[in-house]
């Protein structure tokens, strides 16, 4: 009597469905046969923590009050968020160069900052002057330099 049962439950499935040439497979567990055990679905570990859920119930009390609802898109935030952290870089580093510079260099700074106002007051006092002058000036400087050029 124990000669025609098969060795496996597999066996059985396998002389039931006879395969067609189809590539999907059926799953086992539609039959309803209360051997085989029912797949559960995973549980993904993200959602499972306890800090995404009170974060997800947090967002979801907010929205229901209507607090979430801010005027500025995310990205335009973010954006802003990043503008002013290279704002503050950028001050943080000018601030250590000027820490870092030795006398000498504030020394030098300086007297390049007094030719430069020396210079730009020089021309001013040039544009104040008549034109007859600058062209008196211009024709004395090729002047000089066409005789240089005829004694080279």
């Amino acid at each position: 009597h124990l000669s025609f049962l098969p060795a496996s439950m597999y066996t059985e499935i396998q002389r039931e469905r006879p395969d067609d040439g189809n590539i999907l497979t059926h799953p086992d567990y539609i039959d309803g046969n209360p051997d085989l055990i029912k797949p559960k679905k995973l549980l993904n570990p993200v959602k499972a923590s306890k800090s995404h859920q009170e974060l997800h119930r947090e967002l979801l009390m907010n929205h229901r009050r209507g607090l979430g609802m801010e005027s500025k898109p995310e990205l335009q935030r973010v954006l802003e968020h990043r503008r002013r952290n290279q704002f503050i870089r950028q001050k943080k580093e000018e601030e250590e160069a000027k820490k870092l510079q030795s006398p000498f260099e504030k020394e030098l700074l300086k007297r390049h900052q007094r030719l430069d106002q020396l210079e730009k007051e020089q021309e001013k006092q040039e544009d104040h002057a008549p034109e007859f002058i600058k062209v008196k000036e211009n024709l004395r400087r090729t002047s000089t330099v066409t005789g240089d050029e005829k004694a080279a």
